[in-house]
């Protein structure tokens, strides 16, 4: 008998524990006249107990209790007869499959370093390999604290019940002292802005810019914006930086006054986000950046799906993060931004949701289709179109606030700009999505 036919290696899904297994589903391509059987079961063999040979103490045991389990191998098409597939598919042409593999949580555990090498690992050197989704059962995730405080926890400490909360990260992006960010952090934070953050390319310490004293210098300059508008700013400081220095940097800042911290996920992996969202020391919500993460996702026949990052990052322990959204800078599909939507916000077992924050050309033109989209448990992630609206940031700041304010009450845009200047001011530069061509505004 072929090993590779095994009922072992290939049970029946009704036959296997699956609160045993982290189960993968792969697209894999492969040649016309190729074993999708055998490459399935190679594939798993390769990444749990085997190899491309027998070799003596791989026993049944071993394989029983380790190896990979394939529970499920779909063409699509779904061929039935020989004929229909020599009429179809070209002698050089290729067949795709959705492979459903379970690896054992025996062979993992908690360690996300191994559930990379385990689901990914050689494999992906593969052509026509990608990870669909990973399903965690509950003995997986039971070991993830997951979010600190969550979309309920950022509320409490903002104050803010149900409107969407405002986000705005400062510009330029880099290059500017401290004084001049918290000239910026202030102008956006008396305009109504709720969490004003770093942006991603200012993380620790920078020669032009010390972390401390950007972190004295902007919560100075959010106390004196909540005093005139009445409510609360959280400041992200951005703490990317070597592994080795994140957990002090997040220490020195949070001692410096710091209420939120940042941090650049896929850059320094998710096992750092991890350390510091379970750190009991480290008392202030995180927020997650997603760049680089999008390096992994963006062939549609290679790597890793969005959906299965997200989920990853809010079981180690993102706040808030951000999703790229589809309708401005970036183009990811709007299927795709609905399931990240759904990865942040479901239920997934008890862990509590992280709040999603959609940024990348976000205008107030955007305003309702975001809205519509995500309902009133987002976060705008906006930074030129605060900084860069024609009557400077404050006015930027309000025109996001009137347009989320009037939508709430079922008004149109053009309906809450007749009696609000500042939002018809970011109407008449940047338009209305839907409208206008708010694509055409970017050049990414």
């Amino acid at each position: 008998m072929n090993r590779f036919y095994s009922s072992i290696l290939n049970p029946l899904y009704e036959g296997v524990n699956l609160d045993d297994l982290c189960v993968a589903t792969y697209l894999i391509g492969a040649a016309r006249d190729e074993d999708p059987i055998v490459k399935a079961a190679s594939i798993g063999i390769e990444q749990t107990t085997g190899s491309w040979t027998d070799v003596p103490e791989e026993t049944d045991e071993i394989r029983l209790n380790y190896a990979s389990k394939i529970i499920g191998i779909y063409e699509v098409p779904d061929y039935e007869n020989e004929t229909n597939i020599r009429e179809s598919v070209s002698e050089n042409g290729t067949r795709f499959y959705i492979v459903r593999i379970g690896y054992p949580v025996a062979n993992i555990d908690d360690n996300i370093p191994l559930l990379f090498a385990t689901i990914t690992g050689n494999i992906t050197s593969m052509p026509y390999l990608r990870i669909l989704d990973i399903d965690f059962p509950k003995s997986f995730v039971s070991k993830f604290k997951g979010p600190k405080f969550g979309i309920q926890g950022i509320r409490d400490i903002l104050g803010v019940k149900e409107r969407p909360l405002l986000n705005n990260m400062i510009k330029p992006c880099t290059g500017y002292t401290p004084d001049v960010g918290a000239k910026l952090f202030y102008e956006a934070a008396v305009g109504g802005v709720d969490i004003i953050k770093d942006d991603e390319l200012i993380g620790g310490d920078r020669k032009f810019n010390k972390l401390e004293e950007r972190v004295e210098k902007n919560m100075a300059a959010a106390v004196k914006a909540d005093k005139i508008k009445g409510e609360k700013t959280l400041y992200a400081v951005n703490i990317t930086d070597e592994v080795s220095r994140l957990k002090e940097d997040a220490m020195k800042v949070i001692n410096a006054g710091a209420n939120c911290i940042m941090v650049d996920t896929f850059c320094v992996g998710l096992s750092a986000l991890r350390a510091l969202a379970e750190d009991p020391k480290i008392n202030v919500p995180i927020l997650s950046h997603c760049c680089f993460g999008a390096s992994w996702t963006i062939s549609q026949y290679q790597g890793i799906s969005s959906v299965v990052l997200t989920k990853l990052t809010r079981m180690c322990g993102a706040d808030t993060m951000l999703l790229e959204a589809p309708y401005g800078k970036f183009d990811i599909t709007v299927s795709k931004y609905i399931k990240n939507l759904i990865a942040c916000t479901g239920k997934f077992y008890d862990l509590k949701p992280s709040l999603p924050f959609m940024g990348g050309g976000v205008i107030p033109g955007l305003v309702p289709r975001i809205m519509e989209d995500a309902g009133n448990d987002c976060m705008l992630g906006v930074g030129a179109g605060i900084h860069g609206h024609p009557m400077g940031p404050a006015a930027g700041a309000r025109a996001f606030r009137q347009a989320i304010d009037g939508h709430m009450k079922g008004m149109s845009l053009k309906e809450i700009a007749k009696n609000h200047e500042e939002l018809r001011a970011a109407i008449e530069k940047w338009g209305i999505y839907g409208e206008d061509d708010v694509k055409g505004l970017y050049a990414i």
